[in-house]
């Protein structure tokens, strides 16, 4: 039976990959994926076939890998993070329904909040939530709605694309919803390029966080009740009795 392999690569280091993944892709002869994402990979996997689509085209790479496999090729279609968290994964299953006699395998990745967190430290120690500002897909008066349950569960919170060159007061959009049911002195922070060359980092308040500009390449962690900055570093806690 003829096999795609769908593959969170993380932030894109070989090392910050699973072992499973770099097998896989060592393995295919075809890599399918975003430009920037196999740009990433093209100095360690220079010898395999690499086939992308501008962004927006998500569609069109994935019917590209089921034509790819069609030839009997061993394809592997890369995304960032995870590919089952805001990645192709599902998408592949929709068009998949079309190639009965094509199996899909996932292979799991380092999804932006993990990664994160350990660069900060340690906020999703406890329950938390993962909640994507990018209206491209989910009305924003659904991602508001989450917001608001998120901060009244009192969640950590975890934000993904909160910012772009269209959605550029997003951010500030979903601090004033979470400032009508949380303190402003709410502890929180950000990871701008995680894994990757010109990674920066910051803790701060809910308050000051309202005010900061971040990219689409930053990912936001905004603690819960029990959240603290520790020497720097953002830490929830998990209720455990400290001397």
């Amino acid at each position: 039976m003829k096999q795609i392999y769908i593959i969170g690569m993380g932030p894109g280091k070989v090392e910050m990959m699973t072992g499973e993944a770099v097998c896989v892709l060592e393995q295919a002869d075809v890599i399918v994926g975003y430009t920037v994402y196999l740009n990433l990979l093209s100095e360690r996997f220079q010898g395999k076939e690499l086939l992308s689509t501008p962004m927006r085209q998500e569609k069109e790479r994935c019917e590209l890998c089921f034509r790819e496999a069609e030839k009997g090729k061993r394809v592997a279609l890369v995304c960032s993070g995870d590919a089952g968290i805001y990645g192709m994964a599902s998408l592949m299953y929709e068009i998949g329904k079309a190639y009965p006699d094509i199996e899909l395998i996932v292979i799991p990745g380092i999804t932006a909040a993990s990664s994160g967190a350990a660069v900060l430290g340690a906020p999703i120690n406890h329950d938390f939530c993962v909640i994507s500002l990018s209206d491209l897909l989910t009305p924003w008066e659904t991602i508001a709605r989450r917001l608001r349950t998120a901060a009244e569960g009192d969640f950590v919170i975890v934000l993904y694309n909160p910012s772009s060159h269209k959605r550029k007061d997003y951010l500030k959009r979903a601090c004033d919803i979470l400032l009508c049911s949380l303190d402003g002195a709410r502890a929180c922070g950000y990871v701008e390029n995680i894994g990757r060359e010109g990674t920066k980092t910051e803790t701060c308040t809910l308050r000051e966080l309202r005010e900061k500009e971040v990219n689409m390449f930053t990912t936001v962690f905004i603690g819960n009740a029990g959240t603290e900055i520790m020497n720097g570093k953002l830490v929830t806690k998990r209720g455990y009795c400290v001397k």
